[in-house]
């Protein structure tokens, strides 16, 4: 069974040899080989540069031998695409200008997916001629809330009182900002499984910072509408959720094949509560990956036995960060690759 064989099969929660095995931001800024490179080059160019974002996509599939790679992309680039400028510092993106009212909705532009996404695409081209038939590709896209936490409020780095205060008030237009990320969202991920995506993933970060009954009104819907979107094309997605513990049941009522969760809840309990209709990913402690090797491959592989049986994608709880040892991420792949059953 190889790689893309693998992790295909866990998607649909059919037997595998072992479970497949890929990180979150496993391409970016811990790897000596991607600090050199970004020594070189800006971000945004690195993302925008076919050639460097195909090599930086690959890099740590030749250092770790992961079943996936992760296109080396951005959330933000939606935002980008619809006119509202992106920078980036060392306290986080800075978005410029925010779109609270009937006037910041003007100042959204029609984004053409295709041609403003073609970079993207050429990406996607390249590394599906490297990988496959051996070894998957995934795509991804930020969900809309998360988008629009950034484009309201510039993201809520403690809480969401400027989107949740908007959603109350003005509810039309809180609703007009969220559609109009749908389709830019439902177009960017539709561009990239045409381009060669085996797999897709939604990433709602900041919808953790709601509750329940918040994240059913003002999150969920959204997610929900851009996977109806993008049925037909018959490949996985996969939805990334904050604060598991409390939001997985309702995440996993969007209709994705897989499941991403966070640290918040333990994978074998998340199994319990959620049964096995679908796939699970996660979600091993990046933090932890600081720690012993020999103790990170005894905790991985009990997390895999907590769950056993099929439909597990063994990731992290969230991504990687730039202190992340090399040794410990060896460790944790090694770990997936000695577990049998």
């Amino acid at each position: 069974m190889n790689s893309l064989e693998r992790l295909m099969a866990a998607c649909d929660s059919k037997p595998v040899d072992r479970p497949p095995v890929w990180l979150m931001r496993q391409a970016g800024r811990y790897l000596p080989e991607y600090r050199k490179l970004r020594k070189l080059h800006e971000f945004w160019e690195m993302m925008r540069n076919p050639e460097l974002a195909a090599e930086v996509t690959m890099q740590p599939l030749r250092r770790f031998g992961v079943d996936a790679a992760i296109l080396f992309s951005d959330i933000l680039i939606v935002l980008d695409a619809m006119g509202v400028e992106v920078r980036y510092k060392k306290g986080g993106p800075i978005i410029h200008p925010l779109i609270n009212d009937e006037s910041g909705l003007t100042r959204l532009e029609t984004v053409d997916a295709d041609k403003q996404f073609a970079y993207l695409a050429e990406t996607i081209g390249r590394l599906a001629e490297q990988l496959h038939p051996q070894v998957g590709l995934i795509g991804f896209a930020g969900a809309p809330f998360t988008l629009a936490s950034y484009l309201i409020q510039k993201g809520p780095s403690k809480n969401l009182t400027a989107l949740k205060k908007l959603a109350a008030k003005r509810p039309e237009i809180y609703e007009e900002i969220l559609e109009r990320i749908c389709d830019v969202v439902v177009d960017l991920l539709r561009l990239q499984a045409r381009a060669g995506a085996d797999l897709l993933q939604i990433f709602d970060t900041w919808s953790g910072k709601l509750n329940l009954e918040e994240y059913l009104q003002l999150a969920q819907p959204y997610s929900e509408r851009v996977i109806e979107r993008l049925a037909d094309l018959k490949i996985p997605v996969t939805l990334y959720i904050r604060n598991a513990s409390q939001l997985a049941k309702a995440a996993a009522s969007t209709g994705c094949r897989v499941l991403s969760i966070d640290c918040s809840l333990p994978i074998g309990e998340a199994r319990a509560r959620l049964g096995d209709y679908l796939a699970l990913q996660g979600n091993y402690d990046p933090a932890r990956l600081k720690g012993d090797p020999a103790v990170i491959r005894q905790e991985v592989q009990a997390m895999i036995e907590s769950v056993r049986g099929t439909g597990l994608i063994v990731n992290l709880g969230q991504g990687l960060t730039p202190d992340t040892p090399v040794a410990g991420v060896e460790a944790f792949v090694s770990a997936v690759k000695e577990w049998s059953q």
